[in-house]
């Protein structure tokens, strides 16, 4: 029966574990007290009498040991059992010595490697950088080398324009630099001298966002022979913005299959997709004379992009968001990974903000979500044609 203690080399392992992944920012920067010192809890004379075994497993295990560090012995004279050299400590020299006893020896040394060719290029950069574990730890060479290479070409063009697949660094492309994005404005931010203002890397860096591309489908056969029976259309805002058809009505969808499922309407058409992106609705002007009806999933978050919408579509209409139809759908609701917990939205109706309380309060239950593709589809086509009736 293992004691409490009487700590093991597996226990040591597990108690510095935690204290290295908290200190090894610090000991990277040449912090630490130095030879770390770590009690091995040996027992009083009373518990050698009361766990004879397991007392003697333990000495065994530190007499056996051969991993990093030294084991410091001392004596123990106990009237009962006599004189008894009991390991005491463990002393580790350096924070190698740590990392070694953790199976993370060559990440450390990898990592105080490439911190040492930061410093040597960037001096700056080197107390942000050791922060970052993974980069330092775990990258593989070729990948922590494209993102020096990176930053030593975005440091020197700070005014590039260029778009991502422009950058003439190898192996950088938008999904890379999406992955690496909060790593690299914090870097290149300190770089630069702008760590405070370090929020966007677009900005940052000067390069050219890709263009937004909303997608929407007409809805009526008489609009889709008006731009040559096209229906389905992706394509960028500016030339979304300059369409001259003559709509009577605008709906904006969430999720991208209710958009898809959306029947014939005369003078309609649909936005599917855009999810939380709604600020580019603001720069349709058409928009802004038409009457225009969202639908979002019925949770918390459905009611914050509802909100964000009409800080640019200020009449922007909700369809299927109301309680009615929450409870006409109990049987398929589900739950929100994480609501809203304390946000207030002040651009709801009366109504849609008792259901947005509603779910934030869990009157219905905890985290009650009802996506708009679960609800039934005769069900919502019998609401959306009612609304254009009116």
């Amino acid at each position: 029966m293992a004691k409490a203690f009487l700590l093991e080399p597996r226990a040591v392992a597990d108690r510095l574990r935690t204290r290295f992944r908290q200190a090894r920012r610090e000991w990277l920067l040449g912090g630490g007290v130095w030879p770390l010192r770590i009690g091995l809890g040996p027992p009083t004379e009373d518990q050698a009498l009361t766990h004879p075994q397991a007392v003697q497993a333990w000495g065994r295990a530190w007499s056996d040991w051969t991993g990093p560090g030294r084991v410091a012995w001392g004596e123990r004279r106990w009237s009962r059992v006599g004189v008894q050299p009991l390991p005491e400590a463990l002393r580790l020299a350096t924070p190698e010595a740590v990392a070694e006893m953790l199976g993370e020896g060559r990440a450390w040394r990898t990592a105080v490697a490439r911190l040492q060719a930061i410093d040597g290029r960037w001096p700056s950069l080197r107390e942000l950088a050791a922060s970052a574990w993974e980069p330092l730890s775990a990258w593989e060479e070729g990948q922590f080398e494209r993102l020096l290479r990176l930053l030593e070409w975005l440091q020197a063009h700070p005014d590039s324009g260029l778009f991502v697949r422009q950058l003439p660094v190898p192996g950088v492309d938008g999904k890379w630099l999406e992955r690496h994005r909060r790593l690299l404005t914090a870097w290149l931010g300190q770089l630069l001298g702008r760590a405070r203002e370090a929020g966007d890397l677009y900005d940052l860096a000067d390069l050219r966002r890709p263009p937004p591309r909303p997608r929407l489908r007409l809805l009526d056969p008489l609009l889709r022979a008006r731009v040559g029976g096209l229906g389905d259309i992706e394509a960028p805002l500016e030339e979304i913005a300059a369409l001259a058809l003559p709509l009577r009505q605008v709906f904006i969808v969430e999720n991208l299959q209710t958009g898809l499922a959306f029947e014939s309407l005369p003078g309609s058409l649909v936005f599917m997709g855009q999810g939380y992106a709604v600020e580019l609705f603001a720069h349709i002007p058409w928009l802004q004379t038409l009457p225009v009806h969202y639908w979002g999933d019925l949770d918390t978050h459905g009611f914050a992009i509802l909100g964000r919408l009409r800080q640019q579509l200020p009449k922007a209409r909700s369809l299927l968001m109301d309680e009615q139809t929450l409870l006409d759908h109990r049987p398929l609701w589900g739950h929100e990974g994480k609501a809203l917990e304390t946000v207030r939205l002040e651009r709801l109706t009366a109504a849609e903000q008792a259901v947005y309380q509603g779910l934030q309060a869990g009157r219905w239950g905890p985290a009650i979500r009802l996506e708009q593709e679960r609800i039934d589809w005769p069900y919502a086509w019998t609401r959306i044609r009612q609304r254009c009736l009116e």
